[in-house]
């Protein structure tokens, strides 16, 4: 734990206001959405601006105590948790967005700028920021860059990755770096900016991004379609992809469906139920795009890869549908599940789905899995719901036993451990599923090289 000279020294650090130590404090910052491992953080400290957190870094070293990064707090692998005795470096008050320059449409951001804001900036200026996920509301721009965030429009637009035109953060050894400066050019010599996207605040702090905004789209609709059999979707995806500009390409199954239904008061979508459902959204600029996704429909239809299925006439169907898919994380909460986030080759999402299932249904028949995610991608969302009679601790170890079959399949399937939640501490020990042991060697060398001292999140990722 902290020494009470350390304390003191934090409170001359930063204004004492803003140093927190009583018990809810610690508790609501020190850990993400995370359930699974116990908050322990010395204090919380809210800095102001790139000075504010050198300083922090500073302090750090000089007593020899830890940082953890604390953004929205909506992350699912425990990469924001304060679980040793570490001091939580809260973002929420550094949220100014300024710098807007409409002709290279870029802004800059303070790392607690919540997507939601960046996203409403964007629209009162004719733009768009794509980046979008059911947390939006909550999840701050220097944890999405932290974990590389993706949602539910990567297979359009792509990951938070391919929105930072520049970064300015503080590494572990105290010194600002700005990289990139917000160019579209710049070959000269290594990159560094990419680094740190992705990097969980192993490597230092971001503190402010440059981020890109883009024109937005056209008018779309949303289609739900009811599906059979999990191979279908993907010869659904196929046809459409070619028929239509999808901007989103979801999947849920009824099991997901029907918590969403309980939890929220909705009702389903489609007249019969059907074992999963395909959620699209596509360019509807005019009729003629309508008109090519009906057919599309039509034909996915004759072919017997979907049996039916409604499609938006107004926005606020279009959200009702998208509630179906975005309701269900919210909806599962109660349950506590165990979430995993893995990613395949697009191909092998049917031929993973059906070996995956058969393994838990097996092995864990007590255990009700849910499956969904964003498939259009490979990106697939595995949640194990714990059983009502089950006591926590009891079902982490079950779960972590479960894990070791699911990424030993992710291993031969030669796929990503972790697809866009991050690794943190929960994933961290499964990280040589997907990486050699060569680049991790590798990834430990840069940490020492921007961290010497271990105090930037340590424990996480590595």
């Amino acid at each position: 734990m902290i020494s009470s000279q350390a304390l003191a020294a934090l409170r001359r650090t930063l204004a004492e206001e803003r140093v927190l130590t009583d018990a809810a404090s610690l508790l609501h910052y020190g850990r993400d959405w995370t359930r699974y491992i116990e908050p322990s953080p010395a204090a919380i400290v809210f800095p102001l601006d790139v000075d504010e957190v050198r300083a922090l870094v500073q302090w750090a070293r000089a007593c020899g105590v830890a940082l953890v990064p604390s953004g929205g707090r909506t992350g699912l692998s425990a990469g924001a948790v304060a679980s040793r005795g570490e001091v939580v470096v809260s973002f929420e008050r550094m949220n100014a967005i300024r710098d807007f320059d409409p002709l290279s449409r870029t802004v800059r951001c303070q790392a607690g700028v919540v997507t939601g804001a960046l996203q409403t900036f964007a629209e009162e200026r004719g733009l768009y920021y794509p980046v979008d996920f059911a947390s939006s509301g909550a999840s701050q721009i220097g944890g999405n860059i932290a974990t590389n965030a993706g949602g539910i429009r990567v297979v359009r637009y792509g990951m938070t990755r391919d929105w930072v035109a520049g970064l300015t953060v503080v590494t572990g050894t105290g010194e600002v770096l700005e990289l990139n400066l917000g160019l579209n050019k710049n070959n000269s010599g290594y990159d560094l900016r990419h680094l740190f996207i992705g990097s969980e605040g192993t490597l230092g702090f971001v503190v402010e991004a440059v981020m890109k905004l883009t024109s937005p789209p056209p008018p779309t609709r949303v289609m739900v379609l009811g599906v059979r059999q999990l191979g279908d979707i993907m010869a659904v995806f196929g046809h459409f992809a070619g028929e239509a500009r999808l901007q989103a390409f979801e999947f849920f199954s009824d099991q997901a469906l029907a918590q969403v239904m309980a939890a929220q008061g909705v009702g389903a979508p489609l007249d019969e139920r059907w074992p999963y459902y395909v959620l699209l959204e596509f360019e509807a600029a005019g009729d003629a795009e309508e008109a090519r996704a009906l057919a599309a429909f039509a034909h996915c239809v004759e072919q017997g890869w979907a049996s039916d299925g409604v499609m938006s006439q107004s926005l606020a169907q279009a959200r009702a549908l998208w509630r179906l898919r975005e309701g269900i994380s919210e909806a599962i909460t109660p349950r506590t599940p165990y979430k995993n986030d893995i990613a395949v080759m697009i191909s092998q999402v049917p031929d993973f789905v059906v070996r995956l299932d058969a393994i838990l249904s097996r092995d864990y028949p007590d255990f009700e899995v849910l499956w969904y995610g964003h498939i259009g991608d490979g990106n697939l969302h595995i949640n194990v719901l714990k059983p009502q009679d089950w006591a926590l601790p009891a079902f982490k170890s079950a779960c972590e036993q479960v894990n070791r079959q699911v990424f030993e399949l992710v291993r031969a399937f030669r796929g990503s451990m972790s697809a866009e939640h991050g690794v943190g501490m929960l994933k961290r020990d499964y990280l040589n599923v997907t990486r050699s042991e060569a680049e991790i060697a590798l990834m430990r060398g840069v940490k020492s090289v921007f961290d010497p001292d271990g105090v930037m999140n340590p424990g996480k990722l590595l």
